[in-house]
């Protein structure tokens, strides 16, 4: 029996799972890999439930990579001590003979991102402001999780604050990417992306602003999917928010469901479009490409700067799909896009607002990043109609997007501008010979589906020749989440380049 012959079974919860046993029970065991670290979090699960491993095994061998692995990556910060962390793996053994099964993620390792509060855990968010604080309590994402059975065994690495595509800070350091550890991982979910792709974690959580799921999901060859704004629990389903949580997955099947644990249960406060985003689980099945229209956006007619061989990764994986009878069309947007950049740097700065404290006390503004520094001085220089300016240029942007989608399916664009980079270097200070005027330029291209809230994927496009791996961005129509996660399922189905794992380093 193939794996995707269990899709149904290992991505649902509940007796179905418990259930499997006779002939389907010895054939899901025959088809797992030989270690139990590289099992996707769908067949863990489904392992998990059907008894085929225990949760103190599974632990363990989590553990083990991690300890091997960990300090040359720096993917996961603030563990627990192992004791515990297998302590707690009996407990979900002993629930399990008990018959009690608290969800799909039961018994199963997760580090939360470090931006997001597990209650009793390290909640820094890479700062030396807070590096003693621990949450309290749990933040919607990981109460979400925790309710889906997953034991926190601590959380993954950020940038400061969040800020920027690349996760280094003066309390936990630098994490590398997966295919290389002294480049970066990417950012703002860098410790998350990396930690699956070395096999450190079974999935991982995120959250995107600025290509926060979509960047390191590019440079560690994983799935990163931002959803539509509103979708996931503790969004405002009325206003597109420039950040949203999301789901990171070894694959999109993984991918898929991690959204269904995060996402709001839908309704009647919700907009009718995002009740009707997502199907119930076993629905999903690879899109049709045939016949399926993409608008390709390149680099904007060069209007953004890009490393050389990106465009030719991308254009390659464009023609698979156009084997496969998918219409490929070159498109630009009639949009000014400098204004477009402009509206995001205002809109980003205003943010800055709640974190002027800091700022204005002397104690604590030498302990802030620089980049934070020069937000929150952009913002002081804001006035009501900037900001009015801008939610005009935003709302104009909802409207040649919805243009475009009347001509397309899907808009694809390259998740970054750069390949990964070294991790001791802040931010690319120049793109293929254009300076960087400021520290986020070089992630431009991401901002197109932040403003407008759209979903958006993370697919892997594949490597360079020096081995550093590349994603496309795919973006659907508002509350299409699930044609876009189906395309990403079609396009597992055409590349291998998820089959590619990195040869790892250790300590």
């Amino acid at each position: 029996m193939k794996r995707r012959d269990f899709l149904g079974i290992g991505i649902g919860t509940g007796v179905a799972t418990l259930a499997l046993t006779g002939a389907a029970r010895r054939a899901f065991a025959a088809a797992l890999p030989a270690e139990i670290t590289a099992f996707s979090a769908v067949d863990l699960s489904t392992a998990i439930a059907s008894r085929e491993v225990g949760c103190v095994e599974v632990m363990a061998a989590y553990l083990e990579r991690i300890r091997r692995h960990n300090p040359t990556y720096n993917a996961i910060i603030a563990m627990l001590p192992d004791d515990e962390c297998v302590a707690l793996a009996a407990a979900a053994d002993a629930e399990l003979a008990r018959g009690r099964y608290r969800g799909w993620m039961h018994g199963m390792p997760h580090a939360v991102k470090d931006l997001t509060p597990a209650a009793g855990l390290a909640y820094t968010a890479g700062s030396p402001l807070f590096q003693d604080r621990i949450a309290e309590e749990d933040g919607a994402v990981a109460a979400s999780i925790r309710a889906a059975g997953a034991i926190f065994i601590g959380k993954t690495n950020v940038p400061e604050f969040g800020l920027g595509s690349q996760s280094y800070n003066p309390v936990w350091g630098a994490t590398g990417c997966a295919y290389n550890p002294e480049l970066t991982s990417g950012g703002s979910s860098g410790g998350a992306a990396c930690g699956m792709a070395t096999q450190m974690l079974p999935i991982a959580d995120g959250s995107d602003m600025m290509g926060s799921l979509r960047n390191p999901g590019a440079f560690n060859n994983v799935i990163g999917f931002r959803p539509s704004a509103g979708l996931v629990t503790g969004d405002d389903p009325f206003s597109r928010t420039l950040r949203t949580a999301g789901p990171m997955g070894r694959d999109t099947a993984d991918t898929i469901r991690l959204l269904h644990t995060l996402a709001q249960e839908p309704g009647p406060e919700q907009p009718a479009a995002l009740r009707d985003a997502l199907p119930d689980i076993a629905e999903y099945r690879p899109r049709e490409l045939a016949g399926a229209r993409i608008g390709w956006m390149g680099s904007y007619e060069g209007y953004l700067a890009l490393e050389p061989g990106i465009l030719d990764l991308c254009e390659s994986n464009l023609a698979a799909l156009e084997a496969e009878g998918a219409i490929v069309e070159p498109v630009m947007p009639r949009f000014d896009m400098a204004e477009l950049f402009q509206c995001w740097l205002d809109l980003r700065n205003q943010r800055r607002i709640g974190m002027r404290e800091y700022y204005e006390n002397e104690d604590t503004r030498p302990l802030l990043k620089p980049e934070l520094v020069w937000e929150i001085e952009q913002g002081y220089e804001l006035d009501a109609a900037d900001i009015n300016r801008a939610n005009d240029t935003r709302r104009r942007w909802y409207a040649e997007v919805n243009r475009l989608f009347t001509l397309y399916d899907f808009l694809a664009l390259p998740t970054a501008q750069v390949f990964p980079f070294p991790k001791t270097t802040p931010w690319p200070r120049e793109i293929n010979g254009r300076a960087m005027d400021t520290y986020h330029r070089w992630m431009e291209v991401v901002i197109g589906g932040s403003l407008a809230g759209i979903p958006v994927i993370n697919v892997p496009a594949g490597f360079d020749g020096g081995g550093r791996p590349m994603g496309m961005q795919v973006m659907g129509a508002f509350a299409r989440d699930r044609h876009v996660l189906e395309f990403a399922l079609a396009w597992e189905a055409i590349t291998n380049h998820l089959a590619r794992r990195p040869e790892l380093a250790q300590a």
